[in-house]
């Protein structure tokens, strides 16, 4: 059996490499389009109540350059120095600090009244201990009262069909997405493909541990948190069994 932070012969910090961190953006579509990014940092300015927040894994600033557009204070943390880079190419040292660090253990300087995690990048640390870590950390830099957000997306069991390991999850012109899933070590593989009418597809692949909803509560409690709140969107949509996905809200003791 692989080491428990493979998934599929990859390591997060052999993923997000100088390549993909220069075809990450797509402005002004899917996760950059206006009526996804727009809600997200409302509902972020709102929770940091005038106060710093911290980004765990802020990647090329998606949503911390926005925010900090907001007026609210922004620090991140992240893995990969491509990506970093790239966030460099929106705004400086001065503007959004990065540490370059494990969003599970890296340190930064002072403390805030939110840190969050957006677009299940929870699920980038492959192993559940690490996840627990995460939690940890988050409790670490922030003040008494302060909240730690997670986006995450429930994991699609349901839809899995009997003695297959994988689905299709997204077909499109030019787009194929399929995840294949270890259900015993509860880990899951998206493969993203992407071709034209030529015979060449490119192939990009995210290795993830999943999270049902009541571990990453539990997760929550042996940090010191709360939930606090639990939408299926950043929007405040009620969170029901159908929902795909869920903005859960943590909060310390004040």
């Amino acid at each position: 059996m692989p080491p428990a932070d493979i998934v599929g012969g990859m390591r997060q910090e052999d993923i997000w490499d100088a390549y993909a961190a220069q075809h990450y953006d797509t402005p002004g579509t899917g996760m950059f389009a206006p009526d996804v990014l727009g809600p997200t940092v409302d509902r972020l300015a709102e929770l940091a109540g005038g106060g710093r927040a911290l980004e765990f894994a802020i990647g090329t600033g998606r949503v911390g350059v926005p925010l900090a557009g907001r007026g609210v204070p922004v620090t991140g943390i992240e893995l990969s120095r491509p990506m970093i880079d790239q966030l460099r190419t929106k705004a400086d040292e001065s503007a959004i600090p990065v540490v370059n660090g494990d969003m599970a253990t890296a340190t930064a300087p002072g403390t805030y009244t939110l840190v969050y995690l957006v677009f299940n990048t929870i699920s980038n640390l492959l192993t559940q201990a690490e996840q627990v870590e995460c939690f940890r950390n988050a409790a670490r830099h922030l003040e008494p009262g302060g909240r730690f957000v997670i986006e995450l997306g429930v994991p699609e069991l349901r839809i899995l069909p009997p003695g297959q390991q994988g689905f299709v999850f997204a077909s499109e012109p030019g787009y194929l997405g399929i995840d294949t899933y270890d259900v015993v070590r509860q880990h899951l593989v998206s493969h993203h493909f992407r071709f034209d009418d030529s015979r060449q597809a490119t192939l990009f692949r995210t290795p993830q541990r999943y999270i049902w909803p009541a571990e990453l509560d539990l997760m929550g409690q042996l940090a010191g948190f709360e939930l606090e709140s639990r939408h299926a969107d950043w929007s405040g949509a009620e969170f029901t069994a159908e929902s795909r996905s869920h903005v859960s809200v943590y909060r310390l003791p004040a």
